[in-house]
């Protein structure tokens, strides 16, 4: 707090600022600070309020120790001066007594006969204050809940008992009897008495994540495991990094333990690593140290003992390590509360949690689902995917294994990286010994080899810059191993891997970016005599390989279709950066003499790769019906010669085809088919994970948008795993917002969460604009869930972010304007309008008439809506500016893609001098909404439009301005249209209305 309050006004207001701050050190330090300002004035009362939001920051900061210290100071002013305290306070008061017996439970030091005086005192205040004793009954219950003796008795006294003003919230009360039935041993009783505060109905501060996490167990026992899964990712959110919450927490992690889902456990342990140092409570400290150990041991008996976990601070950890020193301090804390309370209860209970065993193999929790050996990856470095298919066995001998990888390699067999990374892993072992055998050749040969393998996977990953120096490495060992071909046809990837290197490394981030917000800065084209840099670059390629080509003798066969196949690549892609119909010939020209030589010397490899490259030209070209022909032509080639492992790419090149077509349907079978094909060879080598973002596409199209979720979410784990982070975030992405779409909003905040918390993400390593789309659809759906503060923040930040985007002002504009819609919801209009404000100064230099024009409506209806008549100016001021909008977008020629701009703007006007009680100016804008959108047809798609505005016209007329009749005549006339057209639907509204009105009459 920069500066100490100077009056009682200045520090209410400072108390009021401290309540909308989430609880934690901020929040209790300001607290603190904050009672020390108030002693400082004469009157009790500020120190009064002020211990209030200490004990309340205390409590809710997971700090039981200090909490009764400041309720005793608060008690002793009570005793004082009860003057002071109105009834609020003095109910605020004597609910307190229950906070302070929660907090002396949670302190193993206390002693017993302490924590039954406390209880003792709570009574007999009520008593002298005439108050019910349900409130101290519970208490009592919970104490004997807490020890594990009497607790059937203390039950039975406590739930038997009326509710009273200081008795617990409905929702907690339904969580504590739940809880009972629980620890008796009856899930389906403990789940009936919870339901309504698992469906949302009975609800505070705490539920319903409290008792989320306990039912989720239950939950799975009983066989409701959809419902577990909901509410995992729903209360798991209600919890995650609070202090006060941190045994929920633990439940949490356990449930993902019994689950098969340890890797998300970790994930969500390394998201609350700050519950390690910041929980002051010894039982919610062994609660979640509980569940931290179910879940470290779960991982230590699957093999994984040796993986990074996050936990207590000052060290890093292994799971094995973790779990040890967990162990040893959740022991030490069960066996102090046990000594207090004189039984084994704590020590028992934790018994039983960790002697459970999984209750599922598999529960897919998220959209996002990892194995454990995919938690401690570098970003960037491969993952292995679960073989597909059985792979013959290396040769034990290494000239074997170098031979059996060169003869793949020769026929660019899919198993030859397979070969590839074992021989990898034995050469660069601290004892290998290079043979001395002709067929293996010199160390230098075999290291070159090795070099061209990992240049051409990071080339997949269009890591150009790095292939391209790969390459060139591998190139002159290949000269010192004297083999000159290899060194030339390396040197050939390297030319092709230099000239796909972007201008500017955001260049191809800018052009993939999901969802319209375009990478930073956009890329520089760097044209050089009219001429864009890639294409003058891959030009320059092609004739120096051409040179190469020539210069290089002694090339044997597979050699040289492969130099030629460089050199129709580089044009290819040429054709592709151009699009000019000039560079087709020579494309065509170069794929023949490749498929001519291929075929001279039996090269079945590339027959089909010429076939290919034909294909895409005439694709690239616009002539679909000859890249169709070609495509159809290369398949029936495959299945009668091979080789197999082109199929599933050529069946997915012919289904982008017919996707192109329209032909949806078709698309699905050919990609169904290239799936089932792609699980007999390595992903990376048939690229799946395209493969499975295009069958998304095509699912899309034929309206199942489930299953295409699915698939792109497969495509993002495939991408991930081969260390392609880029495409993989990019397919999440578009995955988040389908999901979000679908109304799946956990499942959709979930994966975000995870997302948004990887190590290069959290570095700000990827595209910031790719980030910045996670984000906003993050922030979309915390909207969607209700989650309004934090939405509003993350809309804030994003808007702060955005308005630096000088490449970009549309973008900022949306959410500019998404933001200002958020603020006016929670009232703030001042801060509404200076981000609308923005939004028109961004849109003023890349419209979004739309976007804007919705969003400006929306402002002032809400306004007006909650201000009524107060709010009628700023209301106005904003269709003011959606009426320029409109203007701007009719100049412009611009048309909407829903409602059109002017008929909502007079549809609007009308809604906000309703609200205004302007009856009379909302009916003349009405009439001129309905002369806008002029009369229904029986085909135009406006009629839902115009017979609502009608009956807005209605409502106006026969009851705010007490005019039935012509109401009536209009609402009739209206009815007579519509159903004349066949607009049946539409009427029903008008003829409610109408009904209303003559019963009035």
């Amino acid at each position: 707090m920069p500066t100490a309050p100077q009056t009682t006004d200045e520090l209410y207001e400072e108390l009021q600022a401290n309540q909308r701050r989430p609880y934690g050190r901020t929040r209790t330090v300001t607290a603190e600070e904050l009672v020390d300002a108030a002693e400082r004035f004469e009157e009790t009362l500020p120190l009064v309020r002020a211990l209030l939001e200490l004990q309340e920051a205390y409590t809710y900061g997971s700090e039981p120790r200090k909490s009764p210290v400041a309720f005793a100071r608060l008690l002793t002013l009570f005793d004082e001066q009860p003057d002071v305290f109105d009834e609020n306070l003095r109910h605020l008061v004597f609910w307190r007594f229950k906070w302070v017996a929660a907090a002396l439970r949670a302190l193993p030091e206390i002693p017993r006969t302490s924590l039954r005086q406390w209880l003792t005192e709570m009574r007999e205040r009520y008593e002298k204050a005439g108050l019910g004793l349900q409130p101290y009954y519970g208490q009592a219950y919970r104490l004997a809940a807490h020890v594990g003796e009497d607790t059937d008795l203390a039950f039975e006294l406590w739930a038997a008992r009326t509710r009273t003003p200081l008795s617990d919230c409905e929702a907690c009360e339904i969580s504590e009897r739940a809880l009972y039935h629980l620890a008796s041993g009856d899930d389906e009783r403990a789940l009936r008495t919870w339901e309504p505060v698992l469906a949302g109905k009975e609800s505070c501060q705490e539920e319903p994540a409290r008792s989320i996490a306990h039912a989720l167990l239950p939950l799975l026992r009983a066989g409701h495991t959809d419902r577990a899964r909901e509410l995992h990712l729903a209360g798991y959110r209600g919890c995650r990094r609070n202090p006060s919450m941190s045994g929920e927490v633990g439940r949490h992690l356990e449930f993902c333990a019994l689950t098969g889902n340890e890797a998300r456990g970790l994930e969500l342990l390394a998201e609350n690593r700050n519950l390690f140092d910041e929980v002051d409570s010894p039982l919610e400290l062994l609660d979640f140290l509980n569940g931290v150990e179910v879940l470290l041991r779960r991982v230590e008996q699957l093999g994984h003992g040796e993986l990074p976990a996050a936990g207590f601070p000052g060290r890093t950890w292994t799971v094995t390590g973790l779990r040890a020193e967990v162990h040893g301090r959740a022991d030490d804390l069960a066996a102090r509360f046990d000594a207090r309370n004189g039984t084994t209860a704590h020590t028992d209970r934790r018994g039983a949690r960790l002697g459970r065993a999984p209750l599922l193999e598999a529960l897919e929790l998220t959209l996002r689902t990892r194995r454990l050996d995919e938690v401690a990856v570098v970003p960037g470095v491969p993952v292995a995917a679960p073989a597909a298919r059985a792979v013959a066995a290396f040769p034990e001998s290494l000239p074997e294994l170098v031979a059996r990888a060169r003869a793949l390699d020769e026929q660019g067999h899919p198993d030859a990286r397979a070969c590839w990374t074992e021989l990898r892993t034995r050469v660069t072992a601290p004892d290998y010994t290079h043979p001395d055998d002709p067929a293996v050749g010199p160390l230098a040969r075999l290291r070159a080899d090795l070099l061209a393998d990992e240049a051409s996977r990071r080339g997949e990953r269009d890591d150009f810059t790095e292939a391209a120096a790969l390459y060139e490495e591998a190139a002159g060992l290949y000269d010192d191993a004297g083999t000159p071909a290899h060194a030339a046809l390396a040197r050939a990837h390297a030319v092709l891997a230099t000239a796909e290197i972007p201008p500017q490394t955001s260049a191809r981030a800018a052009s993939e970016t999901p969802s319209g917000l375009p990478a930073d800065g956009a890329a520089d084209t760097g044209d050089t005599d009219g001429i864009p840099a890639e294409v003058a670059a891959l030009t320059a390629a092609h004739a120096a390989m051409v040179r190469l080509h020539a210069e290089t003798s002694g090339l044997a066969p597979y050699q040289e279709a492969r130099l030629l196949r460089l050199r129709a690549t580089a044009l290819g892609l040429r054709l592709q950066a151009s699009r000019s119909d000039g560079h087709v010939a020579a494309v065509l020209h170069e794929v023949g003499l490749l498929h001519d030589f291929a075929t001279r010397h039996d090269i079945p490899g590339q027959i089909a790769g010429a076939l290919v490259l034909r294909a895409h030209t005439f694709a690239i070209s616009g002539d679909l019906p000859a890249a169709a022909a070609e495509t159809d032509a290369l398949l029936d080639r495959l299945e009668a010669h091979g080789p197999a492992w082109h199929l599933p790419r050529a069946l997915g090149l012919r289904a982008r085809l017919r996707l192109g077509a329209q032909d949806a349907e078709a698309a699905h079978a050919d990609l169904g088919e290239a799936l089932r094909l792609a699980a007999d060879w390595p992903a990376d080598a048939v690229d799946t994970a395209r493969l499975h973002g295009d069958l998304a596409e095509a699912c899309m199209h034929l309206g199942r948008p489930d299953e295409a979720l699915r698939h792109l979410t497969r495509s993002a784990e495939l991408n991930l795993r081969r260390g392609d982070r880029f495409d993989a975030y990019c397919a999440y992405s578009n995955a988040a917002t389908l999901s979000l779409d679908l109304g799946r909003v956990e499942d959709c905040i979930a994966l975000l969460d995870s997302l948004l918390a990887e190590p290069d993400v959290a570095a700000g390593e990827p595209d910031d604009r790719l980030v910045a789309q996670l984000r906003l659809t993050r922030a979309r759906a915390l909207r969607a869930g209700e989650d309004l503060k934090a939405a509003t923040t993350e809309f804030l930040a994003l808007a702060a972010e955005s308005a630096g985007w000088d490449d970009d002002p549309g973008s900022h504009a949306m959410i500019a304007a998404e933001t200002a819609v958020l603020l006016a919801e929670a009232d703030e209009f001042d801060r509404a309008r200076e981000a609308a404000d923005q939004a028109l100064a961004a849109h003023a230099r890349d419209p979004r008439h739309e976007a804007l024009s919705n969003c400006l409506r929306e402002l002032a209806r809400l306004q007006a809506r909650q201000q009524g008549s107060d709010g009628l100016a700023g209301a106005l001021a904003f269709l003011a500016d959606a009426g320029r909008v409109a203007e701007e977008a009719h100049s412009a020629g611009y048309e909407a893609h829903g409602r059109p701009l002017d008929s909502a703007l007079a549809y609007e006007y009308g809604r906000v001098h309703a609200y205004a009680d302007a009856y009379e100016d909302a009916l003349a804008a009405l009439e001129k909404a309905l002369a806008l959108i002029g009369e229904p047809g029986p085909d135009n798609g406006r009629a839902g439009e115009w017979a609502e505005c009608v009956r807005f016209a209605a409502a106006m007329e026969g009851v705010y301005l007490e005019r039935p009749a012509p109401a009536l005549a209009r609402l009739d006339a209206a009815v007579s249209r519509l159903t004349a057209l066949g607009h049946t639907e539409e009427t029903e509204p008008l003829t409610s209305l109408a009904a209303r009105l003559r019963e009035e009459e």
